[in-house]
């Protein structure tokens, strides 16, 4: 595959967009000024690899003319075969990276997230296990150096949670978290089981990339705003002020309520800000849903109804159904270590894309 005239067509792209973002009428529209910003970091990366990608395959040629010219025992000839293969590795490395960049980025990719995670079938075990989950997300956050912030939870009796919202701020959040949307199994004989039976319980995950202003639009006259008084631990000044805020969206009937701070003012923006990731995660199903056949394959669709892992605590093992992989390393996992599974969803991922460009 010649690659020469899609690393000009990126060269062409980034001089068009360095000329946008030296306009100065551009930042009168932030949104507009930070996607194209990020598109030329992007473009810049991908022209700097296909400038060495091309240096890289005149070194080639040249290395394969002395071969023809030079005596095969001679130190020259040795010289270029080590360079040669040196090369040929950095090459399909190159290569592959230009491939990707042939794809275009997914828009949500470099936002922040918020997480929802959801007991699922299996009572009391369930809720237990949707606390396990909880702490997977914020030890990786943690190795990655994110930031996470609760927004909302309802815990069970026995420690667990009904359910637990939270947001990531970070470099690539939504890029690497999106793939963990749907239903998660655990096979673990329970804390309370006296005969040692191994139970299967479930638990729900909805990764949403955090909504901006520009790509919901929310009147105020849909929104009925309730306080209250906030329940659970926290202190005297948690449970004795009116600070909890649920808000009602009447036209799709969805409830959002957050309690986590202090403040009712604060409390209001962060339910707003689950309000709105909430509405864009609807709009972009509605319009994937248009999509469905031709995308029903595709990794990283969020559909819930589908198991998409399962973690067997007997076997210390995790399996991922998407990509049929399964590791024995389940808890390292827990404390954080999902690279080992991320990295290949997003692989998949990624060539899933390259072949529906190619078709």
């Amino acid at each position: 595959m010649d690659l020469r005239p899609y690393i000009e067509k990126f060269a062409r792209r980034q001089a068009g967009v360095e000329a946008a973002l030296s306009d100065p009428r551009l930042f009168d529209v932030p949104a507009k000024a930070q996607e194209l910003a990020r598109e030329y970091a992007r473009l810049k990366e991908l022209t700097a690899g296909g400038e060495r990608y091309l240096k890289i395959l005149a070194d080639l040629a040249e290395h394969a003319a002395t071969l023809k010219t030079e005596p095969a025992d001679s130190e020259l000839a040795q010289l270029a075969r080590e360079e040669v293969t040196q090369l040929q590795a950095e090459e399909k490395v190159l290569a592959r990276k230009i491939c990707q960049g042939l794809a275009p980025p997914d828009p949500a990719d470099s936002r922040n997230t918020i997480i929802e995670i959801r007991a699922g079938a299996g009572g009391s075990e369930s809720a237990l296990f949707a606390a396990d989950l909880y702490r997977m997300f914020t030890h990786y956050a943690e190795k990655r150096g994110w930031k996470v912030a609760n927004m909302d939870s309802s815990p069970s009796d026995l420690g667990g949670f009904k359910e637990i919202i939270f947001g990531v701020t970070g470099r690539d959040v939504f890029k690497r978290l999106k793939y963990e949307s749907g239903v998660h199994r655990v096979q673990r004989v329970p804390a309370t089981e006296a005969q040692g039976r191994i139970h299967t319980s479930t638990a729900t995950v909805a990764v949403l990339p955090e909504a901006e202003e520009v790509d919901i639009e929310i009147r105020p006259d849909e929104l009925e705003i309730n306080v209250c008084r906030a329940s659970g631990k926290g202190g005297q000044g948690v449970n004795t002020t009116d600070s909890a805020v649920q808000i009602i969206h009447k036209p799709t009937g969805m409830i959002v309520r957050c309690a986590d701070e202090r403040s009712q003012q604060k409390n209001k923006v962060t339910a707003m800000t689950v309000l709105r990731s909430r509405l864009l995660e609807r709009k972009v199903a509605e319009e994937n849903a248009r999509y469905a056949a031709r995308r029903k394959d595709q990794v990283g669709t969020g559909e819930r109804n589908e198991r998409i892992r399962t973690y067997n605590f007997p076997q210390n093992r995790v399996t991922d159904h998407r990509i049929e992989l399964t590791l024995h390393n389940l808890s390292a996992f827990l404390e954080g270590d999902m690279d080992c599974l991320i990295e290949p969803l997003m692989a998949h991922d990624m060539e899933q894309r390259l072949a529906a460009l190619t078709l």
